[in-house]
C-alpha cells in the first residue's frame, strides 16, 4: 500500500509553518512516530461506558426531573426561553436541543434508550464518526434542557470529550480495528483537553479556598464530599499528615504533571500514568457521578500503541503493531487539522479565564459546547449539612406528630446506612440536595415543586427516591429539617449501636406546608411551576 500523496493545500501549509519554525521540529513534536490505534480503542471504549451511564441513569431520572410531571418540566422552560428571545429560530440557535420538537416523557426516554443502545455499541466495538456524532448530539439536547439537573461541569466535559472522540473516528468503518490509525493532531487535542481540565481544576483551588495552600483541605473533604462512600468514612479516620500529603499529591498532578504533556514520549507517559492513577483514587474515594471516568478518557491520549501493547499477547500484538503503521486518509487528516483551528480559535476565552484571578468553573463560551473551561472544589465546606424531607398524615402538626422520612438513593439519612459506592452512576436529586443544605429551599424553586409533587402523591417522582414512607397514599404534611452530620470514629456508638454517622438537629428548612398551602402555591406561580 503507498502511501497518500500531499496535496498542493497540504504543502503549502507545511510551507507555511515551516517559515516560523523548522519542519523537523515540528515532526519530532507532534509527530515523533508514534501510532494510536490501540489508544483510540481504549479511548473510545471507556468513552462509550461513560456515555451508556450518562443515558441510562437519565432514562431513570428524567421523566421525575423535567419531563411532563417532573420538577422543572422542559417544556415549560423552552416555552420562557423562546418568549425571552423572541423568535424560535433564535432560540434554538441559542439553545440547540431535539426538545424543541417534543419535550414529552415519550421523547425524552427514546432520546436515552437511543442514546444507550449507541453507547453500548461503541463499547462492543463499533468506531464511527457518524455514531459518536450522533451521541454528541443526543447529549447536547439532554444537557440543554436538563437545566440545573444538568448544570455539573461533567455534561460539558462529556461534550467536548464526545466531539473529540468522533474526530478520532472514520466515517465508513463501524469495526476497531478496521482502519487506519487517527491523525495525531486529532491525538493531541485530546492532550489539550486533559491539560485544561487538570490546570482549571488545580488553579481553582490555589485561588479559592485557602485550606488547598495550607494543605488541609482533605481534613474535610471526605466528610463533607457530596456523597461519600464506604472508603472516604476509612480514609477520613487517617491522621492530618496523611491528608497533607493527599494535597500535596493533588497539586503535582493537577498542577505539574500538565508540563510533562508537552515533553517527549517518556514525559508524556509519565503525566498519563499520574492522570490515571489520581482519578482511580478519587473514584474508589467519592461518587463524583462519571467525572474521573470522563477524565480518564482524554488522559489515555498520553500514551501510545507501543506501551498498551505490551500487555497483549506476543501475535496478537505483532498484528495490531502492524496495522498500526498504516497512514490515516488524506480526508481524516484534513478534517482533523480543520477542527485544530476551530479549537485553537475557542481556546481563547477559556485560557483568559484560566488566566484570570477571577476564574469561573466549569463554564462555556458558546452554545455547542465545544471548548470550556473546568475546575473542581475550588472551596471545602468544613461542616455537612444535610436537608432531610419528612411527611407525616397526621391532621394537624402538634409536638407528638410522628414524622416519616424520605431516604434518597445515595445520600446520608440514616446514620445506620452503609455509604453507597455508585460510581460512576449519577443521582441527580441526591446532589442537588446537597447544594440545597447550602442555601435556602426559597432559593430553590425545584425544592417547593418536590413538596407538592409529594403532598399530591405524584407517581413520577417516586423512582427518585429509595425509600418513600409513603407509597400507597401521600402525607397530609411536608417539611424539611436541616442537620449537622459527621462521620463516625471506630468503635463510636450512636444510641448504643454501631452507625456509620451521627447527626446534630441545626433546625427547620422549610415548614410544614399541605397540598393546599397558599404560600407554597404562590411560590410555585412566581417560578412557573404551579399545575
Amino acid at each position: 500500500m503507498t502511501a497518500p500523496q500531499p496535496s498542493a493545500t497540504d504543502a503549502e501549509l507545511d510551507a507555511a509553518v515551516s517559515a516560523f519554525v523548522p519542519r523537523s521540529r515540528i515532526r519530532a513534536w507532534l509527530d515523533d512516530g508514534s501510532s494510536f490505534l490501540l489508544v483510540r480503542w481504549a479511548v473510545l471504549r471507556l468513552l462509550g461506558v461513560v456515555y451508556f451511564v450518562a443515558f441510562a441513569s437519565a432514562y431513570t431520572q428524567a421523566p421525575a426531573l423535567v419531563g411532563e410531571h417532573g420538577l422543572l418540566p422542559a417544556s415549560v422552560w423552552l416555552r420562557r426561553v423562546a418568549a425571552i428571545l423572541g423568535s424560535p429560530a433564535i432560540a434554538f440557535l441559542r439553545v440547540p436541543s431535539i426538545f424543541w420538537v417534543s419535550a414529552s416523557d415519550v421523547m425524552l426516554r427514546a432520546t436515552c434508550a437511543l442514546g444507550a443502545l449507541l453507547a453500548a455499541s461503541v463499547v462492543l466495538g463499533v468506531t464511527n464518526a457518524g455514531v459518536m456524532l450522533v451521541l454528541w448530539a443526543l447529549q447536547l439536547s439532554l444537557s440543554n434542557i436538563g437545566q440545573t439537573f444538568w448544570g455539573f461541569g461533567w455534561e460539558i466535559q462529556l461534550l467536548e470529550t464526545g466531539m473529540l472522540g468522533a474526530l478520532l473516528c472514520p466515517l465508513r468503518s463501524v469495526r476497531p480495528f478496521a482502519s487506519a490509525p487517527p491523525p495525531p493532531i486529532a491525538v493531541w487535542l485530546l492532550r489539550w483537553l486533559v491539560v485544561r481540565i487538570m490546570l482549571g481544576a488545580g488553579l481553582i483551588k490555589l485561588r479559592g479556598d485557602p485550606c488547598w495552600r495550607d494543605l488541609t483541605c482533605l481534613v474535610y473533604h471526605y466528610e463533607t464530599q457530596p456523597n461519600p462512600s464506604p472508603v472516604s468514612w476509612v480514609l477520613h479516620q487517617m491522621p492530618r499528615s496523611f491528608h497533607v500529603v493527599g494535597v500535596l499529591f493533588n497539586h503535582v498532578v493537577e498542577l505539574g504533571a500538565p508540563l510533562l504533556v508537552v515533553g517527549p514520549r517518556r514525559a508524556r507517559r509519565t503525566a498519563g500514568a499520574l492522570f490515571v492513577a489520581f482519578q482511580v483514587l478519587l473514584i474508589v474515594s467519592g461518587n463524583l457521578s462519571f467525572l474521573n471516568w470522563l477524565t480518564i478518557v482524554p488522559a489515555l491520549a498520553c500514551f501510545d500503541d507501543e506501551l498498551l501493547a505490551r500487555a497483549l499477547p506476543g501475535q496478537l500484538r505483532e498484528r495490531l503493531l502492524a496495522r498500526a503503521k498504516a497512514l490515516p486518509s488524506r480526508a481524516h487528516v484534513r478534517v482533523a487539522r480543520a477542527y485544530a483551528v476551530v479549537v485553537a480559535v475557542l481556546s481563547v476565552a477559556p485560557m483568559v479565564n484560566l488566566l484570570s484571578s477571577e476564574q469561573a468553573m466549569n463554564a462555556s463560551f458558546e452554545p455547542l459546547h465545544l471548548v470550556n473551561t473546568y475546575g473542581a472544589f475550588g472551596s471545602v465546606t468544613r461542616v455537612r449539612h444535610e436537608v432531610v424531607l419528612e411527611g407525616t398524615r397526621d391532621e394537624a402538626v402538634t409536638d407528638a406528630t410522628r414524622w416519616e422520612a424520605y431516604e434518597l438513593p445515595c445520600k446520608p439519612g440514616d446514620v445506620r446506612r452503609r455509604p453507597c459506592l455508585v460510581s460512576p452512576w449519577h443521582y441527580r436529586l441526591d446532589w442537588q440536595m446537597w447544594f440545597a443544605a447550602m442555601a435556602t429551599y426559597e432559593d430553590e424553586p425545584w425544592l417547593g415543586a418536590l413538596a407538592h409533587a409529594l403532598l399530591r402523591g405524584e407517581p413520577a417522582v417516586r423512582p427518585l427516591f429509595a425509600r418513600d414512607p409513603f407509597a400507597d397514599a401521600p402525607p397530609r404534611f411536608v417539611r424539611a429539617e436541616l442537620y449537622r452530620y459527621e462521620l463516625t470514629r471506630r468503635g463510636e456508638l450512636v444510641d448504643g449501636a454501631p452507625a456509620w454517622w451521627k447527626r446534630t438537629r441545626i433546625g427547620e428548612y422549610m415548614r410544614p406546608m399541605t397540598k393546599d398551602d397558599p404560600e407554597l402555591a404562590a411560590f410555585l406561580r412566581e417560578h412557573g411551576l404551579d399545575r
